[in-house]
């Protein structure tokens, strides 16, 4: 009889152990930490030594940053049945990063984001000639922009990092001494915040933002084609064969560019439209409405699958939508999944592209003893 209830009390606390741990393994994926080893993210970068910081909320958002480009690495938020996914293309190194084929996975953009025209601009009369690295123009700060460079650590807290660059005068053919500031924060209402500065000692332009790639069904997961994106704007800057803006503030209304409603990125990407043609596909920048240096509501986009949305909010007047048309399945990410045609987007809030040599789109002057502040911020949700 001692032996019958000594086994039986065995068999029960081995039962007890196995639903305790099946419990935890159920409740393992939300709590545990998803995001890149920090290991991995130590290396010798223009001799600095680069880190990778992880950030979180209440709710188990997962953001992971490196001072390698200020770069955006990871997003992990829950889906619609509440699996946590990683929604932004990119690596598990370093060194991964810097192999790419692409160098502006996730990367913090200046000194000034998007293209200007044959590299060349002036101020005030006075000429510059810029660093040229996309066919006959300057994009994205030129050959070794903030997204190549070793941010320093200015202050790091569990939801928040705050990174700096200091940019010689003459870098890149841009003048001026200038320091940038990026802080990423994580807020419990599921936001990534981007706070953005910059001062300067001489004339110059400064337009910064982040070069995230998403895809809101997963990252690796395909074809972002079908994605529901709503853009708030009535017009957007149409380009030339160069992809550089004609000056022209053309209205959405009855063209391939209206996303004033929600509507799938693939619904007209391949109508006969030049501007389709110059880009193969979404490369645009969209003129947002809202009152000028407010934080406005400027888009919505929706993965169908995994129904997640991004909402984004901004101060500036344009956001740049590109999808994703010039992957090739160079790059294999973080699921082990090459990044092929269309596989992922970018949202990018940001001034107008070659916004110098036109006189007609918000200045991107910053003059010394001025302080550049921007905000933009992604908020997620799923349902």
């Amino acid at each position: 009889m001692r032996k019958s209830f000594l086994t039986i009390t065995k068999i029960s606390a081995i039962t007890a152990c196995a639903f305790f741990f099946a419990c935890k393994a159920r409740l393992q994926p939300s709590q545990a930490n998803l995001l890149p080893n920090k290991a991995a993210f130590k290396e010798t970068v223009n001799g600095g030594q680069t880190e990778l910081f992880h950030l979180r909320n209440k709710n188990n958002m997962q953001v992971a940053v490196t001072s390698y480009g200020a770069r955006l690495v990871e997003l992990i938020v829950p889906d619609k049945n509440n699996n946590p996914t990683g929604v932004v293309l990119g690596f598990d190194s370093v060194k991964q990063f810097i192999k790419a084929s692409a160098k502006y996975y996730g990367g913090t953009i200046g000194r000034y984001a998007n293209r200007i025209a044959d590299g060349k601009m002036s101020i005030d009369g006075v000429p510059y000639n810029l660093s040229v690295n996309s066919g006959v123009n300057s994009m994205h700060g030129g050959k070794n922009g903030f997204n190549l460079k070793l941010w320093k650590l200015v202050e790091s807290t569990p939801n928040s990092v705050t990174l700096s660059y200091f940019s010689k005068d003459g870098e890149e053919g841009f003048p001026g001494n200038m320091t940038a500031k990026v802080k990423y924060e994580v807020t419990d209402n599921n936001e990534l915040k981007f706070s953005y500065e910059a001062v300067t000692d001489k004339k110059t332009v400064v337009n910064l933002t982040n070069h995230a790639f998403f895809n809101m069904n997963g990252e690796g997961s395909g074809e972002i084609t079908d994605h529901l994106l709503k853009i708030n704007a009535d017009k957007f800057t149409p380009l030339n064969e160069n992809l550089i803006p004609t000056g022209e503030l053309r209205n959405v209304a009855n063209t391939a560019f209206d996303f004033r409603t929600a509507t799938a990125i693939g619904a007209r990407i391949n109508d006969n439209d030049p501007q389709l043609k110059y880009a193969t596909g979404y490369d645009h920048n969209y003129v947002l409405n809202g009152a000028p240096g407010k934080l406005n509501y400027a888009a919505t986009i929706t993965g169908i699958k995994s129904g997640i949305s991004m909402d984004i909010y901004t101060d500036q007047p344009g956001l740049q939508f590109y999808s994703g048309n010039f992957f090739k399945g160079q790059d294999v990410g973080r699921s082990g999944k090459t990044y092929e045609f269309r596989s992922g987007f970018c949202l990018e809030t940001q001034h107008f592209p070659d916004s110098p040599n036109h006189a007609n789109f918000p200045s991107t002057i910053l003059n010394p003893g001025e302080t550049f502040k921007s905000t933009s911020i992604y908020k997620f949700s799923a349902k």
